[in-house]
C-alpha cells in the first residue's frame, strides 16, 4: 500500500504542499510526456562493434587518492594489550561514577543528566548502556531543576533513549497561551535555548507545529547571541563553538563518530571537563579506529581481488569512501563483520550505479536487469566483457554472503530477499535511464516514487540486518522486503540530501534530472527555492523518522533501528559540503581523522 509519506505538510512552512506515496515496487517506465535535451556528459568514448556505433558517456570520476599499498601499510599501536587494559580501567572508573550518582537519592537529576550527555557526544556511551537505561529509569518521572536548559536536555535524552516524554507539558512555562515559545526571566539564556534547539529536533511528526516554532525561536535568538559575541568578544568561548556548531547542523542529525571526535577537541577546552572522560574518549577512539584499519584493509583486499576498480575505468574507485559510510552506520567495536561486509556491498553499488548512470546503453542495462532479476550466472552470454565483470562481483559475493549465514547460524532463506532486493535496484536504475534516453523530466512525486529505492538505502538496510541480526529470522525478512516505514522514510531522507549534495555536479556530466529540477520544472521557482523545499521536505521527513524508530516488532532489532537512523545521518554528513562520495577532496580530511590519524 503506498505512503503518503509528506501528504499534510503545514502551510506555515510557505511551500507547496506535496504527497509522495512510496510504493514498495519498483514502477514501470512511465511514457514520456515532457522531453528535453540533457547536457552532454563531461566526455564520451567511442566504441565501433562490427555493425554499429555505440557513443558511451563518461563521468571524468578522478582515480583513487588511496592507493591499494597505502592502505595495505596502516597501522596502530592502539592494538596492544596495554592500551586495552588502560580502557578497561578507564570504563571501570566512569561505570563507577554512573552508579554513585544512582546512590544518591538526592542528587540533582540535572548533574546524571550532563555525564550522560558527555558520554554520547564523545562517542563512548556504548560501554555503559546498562548503567544509563538504569540511570533513566530512576530519573524519568523525577521532578527537574525548573530551568529551560535542564528541562530541555531532559527532554532531549529520554527521546533519545525511547522514553515517552510529553512536550507540551515539559514546556508549558516557556509557552503562551497558543502554545508558542516565549521569552522570559527564566529562558533568556543562551545555554537554555541552546539545549531547546537540539531538543527540537527530536520531536515527532504530531509534534510538527511546535517543532517548526521552536526552531524558528530558538534560531533567531542563537543567532542575534552568536553575532553579539563576534563583537563583544566575551569570555564564553566554549558556549559560543557550541552553538554554531548546532546551527549548522544539529547534534541528532550528525553522523556520530565526526561528532564525537570533533566534541573531544572541544571538550578539552571546556569549563566542566573531567580528565577521566577526556582520557576515556580519547583512548577509546584510537583503539577503534586501529579496528576500523583492519576493516579497511580487508575490504581494500577484496576489492583489488574483484578488478573493478582497474577494469571499469569509468566508475569510481572509491573503497575508502564506500568504507567511510559503513562507520557512519555502525562504528562499534564489535560489528566489524557488518561494516566489512556492508562496505563490499557499498562498492558494488557504486560501480552499478556508474554502469546504469554513465556507461551501458539502453539495450545492454535491459540485459543486465533481467540477468540480475533472474540470478542465473547463464544469463550473462549476450552481456559485454564489464557487464560480465560486474555481475560476477555481485552474484559471488552476495551468495558468499549467504553461504556465511547458513555456515554461521544455520539459516539458508536469505538469498532470495537479496537478490530481490538488487532486482529492485536494477528495476529502478533503469527507469531513470529511460528517463533521460527519452528526455523525459517527471514530476517530483513521481520521480521519488522511484528513486527513495534508486538512492541504494534499500538495499543497504537489509544486508545490514543480514549481517547484524542473530538470529535471522523469516518474519523480519518478510518484514523488510515489504520496505516498512523504517526503511522507506530513511531512504527518503538518504535521496534529498544525495540530490542537494550532488545534483549540480550530476547534471554537468549528462544524468537524468534530480528532485531540485524536476521541482523547478514543476513549479517554475528558482533553484534557490527549489533547494529550500527540498530542506524543508527533509525536516518534514526527520519527523516522521522519529517516530519510525518505534513500534516496529520484536523481531527486527535495535541494532537494526540504528543502522537505519545512522544511515540517514551518514548521508547528511557526506552531502554536506558538496558530493562527499564521487569528489574525493570533500571528504579527504574527514577520513584522515577517521581512520588515519590518532588523537594525540
Amino acid at each position: 500500500m503506498a505512503l503518503n509519506l509528506l501528504s499534510s505538510l503545514p502551510a506555515a512552512c510557505n511551500f507547496t504542499r506535496l504527497s509522495l506515496p512510496l510504493s514498495s515496487k519498483v514502477n514501470g517506465f512511465v511514457p514520456p510526456i515532457t522531453r528535453v535535451q540533457y547536457p552532454m556528459a563531461a566526455s564520451t568514448t567511442t566504441i565501433k562493434p562490427v555493425d554499429q556505433t555505440i557513443i558511451r558517456r563518461s563521468a571524468d570520476y578522478g582515480p583513487t587518492i588511496w592507493s591499494f599499498d597505502y592502505i595495505q601499510s596502516l597501522d596502530s599501536k592502539y592494538k596492544g594489550e596495554s592500551y586495552a587494559r588502560q580502557l578497561e580501567k578507564l570504563k571501570e572508573q566512569v561505570s563507577a561514577m554512573l552508579q554513585q550518582d544512582n546512590k544518591v537519592v538526592d542528587l540533582d537529576p540535572l548533574h546524571q543528566l550532563e555525564l550522560i550527555d558527555n558520554l554520547h557526544r564523545l562517542g563512548v556511551s556504548y560501554h555503559f548502556e546498562d548503567e544509563i537505561k538504569r540511570t533513566l529509569d530512576r530519573i524519568h518521572n523525577k521532578n527537574t531543576n525548573k530551568s529551560l536548559y535542564a528541562r530541555a536536555l531532559k527532554f532531549r535524552i529520554l527521546r533519545q533513549y525511547g522514553y515517552e516524554n510529553p512536550v507540551k507539558e515539559t514546556f508549558s512555562r516557556f509557552m503562551d497561551e497558543k502554545e508558542s515559545f516565549k521569552l522570559s526571566s527564566h529562558s533568556d539564556e543562551c545555554k537554555g535555548m541552546l539545549a531547546l534547539h537540539e531538543a527540537a529536533y527530536l520531536l515527532v511528526e504530531e509534534e510538527s507545529s511546535i517543532f517548526r516554532d521552536a526552531i524558528r525561536f530558538t534560531t533567531a535568538y542563537l543567532k542575534e547571541w552568536v553575532a553579539k559575541h563576534d563583537i563583544d568578544k566575551n569570555d564564553d568561548e566554549y558556549l559560543c563553538t557550541l552553538v554554531k556548531h548546532a546551527l549548522e547542523l544539529p547534534l541528532h542529525w550528525r553522523m556520530r563518530r565526526l561528532a564525537a571526535r570533533w566534541f573531544i577537541d572541544v571538550y578539552e577546552s571546556g569549563p566542566d571537563m573531567n580528565p577521566i572522560l577526556l582520557e576515556l574518549a580519547k583512548v577509546d577512539y584510537n583503539i577503534v579506529q586501529a579496528i576500523h584499519q583492519e576493516d579497511l584493509k580487508y575490504v581494500s583486499r577484496w576489492w583489488k581481488k574483484t578488478g573493478l576498480g582497474e577494469k571499469l575505468n569509468f566508475a569510481r574507485d572509491r573503497v575508502v569512501e564506500n568504507f567511510f559510510w559503513t562507520v557512519g552506520d555502525i562504528f562499534e567495536p564489535q560489528f566489524g563483520y557488518c561494516r566489512r561486509m556492508s562496505a563490499m556491498v557499498n562498492c558494488l553499488l557504486t560501480s552499478i550505479d556508474d554502469v546504469y548512470d554513465v556507461y551501458g546503453t539502453l539495450d545492454e542495462l535491459e540485459l543486465f536487469t533481467d540477468a540480475v532479476e533472474r540470478w542465473d550466472a547463464t544469463a550473462t552470454e549476450q552481456l559485454p566483457y564489464y557487464m560480465k565483470l560486474c555481475f560476477h562481483a555481485l552474484y559471488n559475493s552476495v551468495n558468499e554472503m549467504g553461504f556465511i549465514a547458513l555456515r554461521d547460524q544455520e539459516v539458508g532463506m536469505i538469498i532470495p530477499y537479496l537478490k530481490k532486493a538488487w532486482a529492485d535496484q536494477c528495476k529502478s536504475y533503469l527507469v531513470e535511464a529511460k528517463w533521460y534516453n527519452s528526455g523525459y523530466i517527471p514530476t517530483l512525486q513521481e520521480y521519488m516514487e522511484n528513486a527513495w529505492i534508486s538512492v541504494t538505502a534499500p538495499v543497504m538496510l537489509i544486508h545490514a540486518y543480514a549481517f547484524t541480526a542473530n538470529p535471522i529470522t523469516k518474519e523480519a525478512l518478510e518484514f523488510l522486503q515489504d520496505s516498512p516505514d523504517i526503511i522507506r522514510i530513511s531512504s527518503m531522507i538518504v535521496r534529498l540530501e544525495d540530490d542537494l549534495g550532488t545534483s549540480s555536479d550530476e547534471l554537468k556530466r549528462g544524468d537524468v534530472p534530480k528532485s531540485i529540477q524536476c521541482y523547478m520544472h514543476e513549479t517554475r521557482v528558482s533553484e534557490d527555492e527549489a533547494r529550500e523545499h527540498i530542506r524543508d521536505l527533509i525536516a518534514e521527513t526527520w519527523m516522521k523518522m522519529n517516530s519510525a524508530r518505534f513500534g516496529n516488532p520484536p523481531y527486527l532489532p535495535d541494532v537494526f533501528i540504528g543502522i537505519a537512523m545512522n544511515l540517514v545521518r551518514m548521508s547528511q554528513c557526506m552531502y554536506l559540503y558538496g558530493d562527499g562520495h564521487g569528489v574525493q577532496e570533500n571528504t579527504k580530511d574527514r577520513v584522515l581523522s577517521l581512520f588515519i590519524d590518532p588523537i594525540p
